[in-house]
């Protein structure tokens, strides 16, 4: 079976942009699989609301986002996940342990920021960022790691918010000199920042679409256009949150007709496996 760091590899040789949604769990990253992506990116936005039910503000753990990892890597063996990293959960060693557990984990690439930790998501106010230089010796540690644990490299910067525009660029510059293989400037506030950023990269770049953050919805064909060879989408987790809502709502005034669409229990256990489960309970005489 190939690998799915090496599916990755090829969908970044390619020119054509690559569209994924973000995943949370292993039901999500299962779905998003089943519907036709080529990839999906665990995101720890999304695991800290589902897993605390927090903000992403630095509140999960390294073993709790690895262990998340773990179980949606299991569920779509060969599927490339992107595995959020955050700012390796230390300094340049603890870099290295986790680019080399992410692997372990299954993910296909890993994330690595250059924020102060406690780190905030990309789009919340009162982020701090490390030196250029620790965040360029981070990216190294991570490279050099990833080079041995078949994994790749996407290196992210949030300086755009605290330095401007440029330095962001240039330290996306430094990430390529170190050999991250995709480079990620966080957060640009609108379509001719991410043009600027997007000309300025020879390393595939990633762009980080959602409604009511920072960066402005831009439409794929101006996004292929510009240059940008990734983007990624958060559907799943807020319109389940809203479905969730909905259902709770009809549920509590006894009102069936305002429910939402649901999936029927046949396709829910269809989902989740249970036919492959029955045929291996079958093969080995389970009762």
């Amino acid at each position: 079976m190939t690998s799915s760091t090496d599916t990755l590899r090829q969908l970044l040789k390619g020119n054509e942009l690559v569209c994924f949604p973000t995943c949370f769990d292993a039901l999500s990253a299962r779905l998003t699989r089943d519907a036709g992506f080529p990839m999906s990116f665990m995101s720890g936005f999304a695991v800290a609301a589902t897993r605390l039910g927090m903000p992403d503000t630095g509140l999960l753990t390294f073993t709790e986002m690895l262990d998340q990892l773990r179980n949606i890597c299991n569920a779509v063996p060969g599927f490339p996940i992107v595995g959020d990293g955050d700012t390796g959960y230390g300094n340049a060693m603890n870099v290295r342990r986790t680019v080399a557990e992410y692997a372990r984990a299954g993910a296909a690439c890993v994330m690595i920021e250059d924020q102060v930790s406690p780190k905030k998501c990309g789009h919340f106010d009162g982020k701090q960022i490390i030196s250029r230089e620790e965040a360029r010796l981070k990216i190294r540690a991570a490279v050099e790691v990833a080079r041995e644990a078949d994994i790749l490299v996407l290196a992210r910067t949030d300086a755009r918010g605290i330095d401007g525009l440029e330095a962001a660029i240039e330290r996306c510059r430094d990430f390529e000199e170190e050999g991250a293989d995709i480079v990620f400037l966080e957060a640009p506030r609108s379509e001719e920042e991410l043009r600027a950023y997007a000309k300025a990269m020879r390393q595939p770049t990633m762009a980080n679409l959602a409604p009511g953050t920072k960066t402005p919805m831009i439409p794929r064909v101006a996004l292929h256009e510009m240059g940008i060879r990734l983007v990624t989408y958060h559907p799943l987790l807020f319109s389940a949150t809203r479905a969730m809502q909905d259902a709770l709502k009809a549920l509590l005034a006894d009102d069936d007709a305002s429910a939402p669409p649901v999936v029927g229990f046949d396709e829910i256990k269809e989902i989740v496996g249970l036919p492959e489960y029955n045929e291996l309970e079958r093969r080995y005489g389970t009762p």
